[in-house]
């Protein structure tokens, strides 16, 4: 997930800004009209709709994406094989059917988490045991929620500790003898729509159905558990089913003097089976699409190659960014100068994130903290001068990007899907956002195509091409730094 808002260095005019400026005030004038991108996000989302992992909107979009490579011009263009995960959510529900609400069972809003396992034959119907955090599971005997359905809000602290909970949260409580665990959905807003995610089982602990419920259920849930036993039904038909082909889809902007050296950019064609994944990651995709359309429409051809990537399977496996290194080797990995993915929102840009300064790599461990791109007390003079070197060439990208307030440069940058090849070393990049209204909407049924401002997407256009076609043509470079898995 892309970092949004904080506070970004700021661009610095020097002889890369002097290089591009007349390239990039062409860009960014052709991105504030442009209407092919938005018009191919229009589609997208209203006539292919949500496009969850194995089902047949995923892999419509991906032959869909393709044609759409094809015919803006793009060379090379391919579908990458990945085998991906096919999670049913099949029916589902839960109610409070507690004797104290006068015998009238009280529905709850809610959606299975992704990869849940689904409840017996008839559902569950047992005591909820309402929890704050894993300190309050933590202090409770080994078997203190034994038989119990554990109920976790741990109120709004930013999106890092709330998937902490929707992420781990089931495999925790199932160790303590719960038989399912609620969350409270990782969003600030409350509007009882509940946001799905995916869950990660720890294999040490039982397999135990889980589902997020709204912000306000959560909250009636631990008023009523204030003064007595709150008790709640919970049904779930969620199935995993054999895995189905599918794949990643790529077009080139070929190179003229260095066409095997590439900068990528791109993000996540699949989305969750809720809502039409019009900003997670509709908005991402197709941004990055027409900025590398946009390139080729203005006739600009630099040096290197500029690569557009639609990634499969980044909600629920990651199998089509793992796909992506494996597929091309080692040595064509190894000749990316450049790593941008675009996966937290089409909001108002403000800039570029650039670096990964130790951050680990790989799934998270049940029970660890959430991870972060960007580490405490940041000091741009403490890193290597290849590091300090990156950050002044990114600044001098930046002050070309004024004239829509993206002239930022962030710590910390990158992305699940370019995870992998940023481990071996390439360089990674991830747009910041305002983020006012991301996490309102995402993986959730309010994630649709009016939630895409057209003109913040168009900025978004003209700051990833602008930025991809500078790193792909100037004569500096970033540099990367390689991580071990854990």
């Amino acid at each position: 997930m892309a970092q949004r808002g904080g506070v970004g260095l700021p661009g610095v005019s020097g002889p890369v800004t002097a290089q591009y400026q007349a390239d990039a005030t062409r860009i960014l004038a052709a991105a504030a009209t442009d209407t092919d991108g938005y018009a191919a996000l229009t589609y997208l989302c209203d006539r292919i709709g949500n496009r969850n992992s194995g089902t047949p909107q995923l892999n419509a979009a991906v032959q869909w994406g393709a044609e759409l490579m094809k015919k803006a011009g793009l060379q090379n263009v391919t579908i990458q094989p990945a085998m991906v995960p096919h999670w049913v959510r099949g029916k589902e529900s839960a109610s409070i059917v507690s004797p104290g609400l006068n015998g009238v069972p009280r529905k709850l809003r809610m959606l299975g988490l992704g990869m849940s396992v689904g409840t017996p034959a008839g559902g569950i119907t047992a005591e909820v045991l309402f929890l704050h955090d894993y300190a309050e599971l933590d202090a409770l005997p080994a078997d203190g929620a034994k038989g119990k359905i554990v109920v976790f809000d741990p109120g709004w602290h930013g999106y890092g500790v709330g998937t902490s909970y929707r992420t781990n949260g089931a495999s925790r409580a199932a160790a303590k003898g719960a038989v399912a665990v609620l969350v409270r959905s990782a969003t600030g807003l409350a509007l009882q729509a509940p946001h799905t995610g995916r869950l990660v089982y720890d294999e040490k602990a039982p397999k135990i159905p889980s589902a997020a419920i709204s912000v306000e259920d959560a909250g009636l849930i631990g008023r009523l558990a204030k003064d007595g036993p709150v008790t709640v039904h919970l049904e779930m038909e969620a199935h995993q089913e054999a895995d189905v082909k599918s794949g990643n889809v790529y077009g080139d902007l070929v190179g003229s003097e260095h066409p095997e050296d590439v900068v990528v950019l791109g993000g996540h064609i699949d989305s969750w089976d809720v809502g039409q994944g019009a900003q997670d990651d509709g908005g991402g995709i197709m941004a990055t699409f027409e900025a590398v359309s946009l390139l080729h429409k203005l006739g600009l051809k630099p040096k290197r190659t500029i690569r557009v990537v639609f990634w499969v399977n980044e909600e629920n496996g990651g199998r089509g960014g793992d796909a992506y290194p494996v597929l091309l080797g080692a040595a064509a990995v190894a000749k990316h100068v450049a790593a941008i993915e675009m996966d937290g929102g089409a909001e108002k840009p403000l800039g570029m994130g650039y670096g990964t300064f130790g951050m680990r790599m790989g799934p998270p461990k049940p029970g660890a903290p959430p991870q972060s791109m960007t580490p405490p007390g940041f000091d741009l003079t403490k890193l290597t001068e290849p590091q300090q070197a990156s950050f002044a060439l990114l600044q001098q990208i930046a002050a070309l990007l004024g004239p829509i307030g993206a002239d930022k440069v962030f710590p910390g940058g990158g992305g699940e899907d370019i995870g992998p090849i940023v481990a071996m070393g390439v360089p990674s990049l991830s747009p910041h956002t305002v983020g006012e209204h991301y996490f309102d909407w995402h993986h959730s049924e309010a994630d649709t195509l009016d939630k895409v401002d057209l003109e913040d997407f168009r900025k978004n256009i003209g700051m990833l091409a602008v930025t991809s076609f500078v790193l792909a043509d100037t004569k500096e470079t970033l540099v990367g730094e390689k991580l071990a898995k854990e």
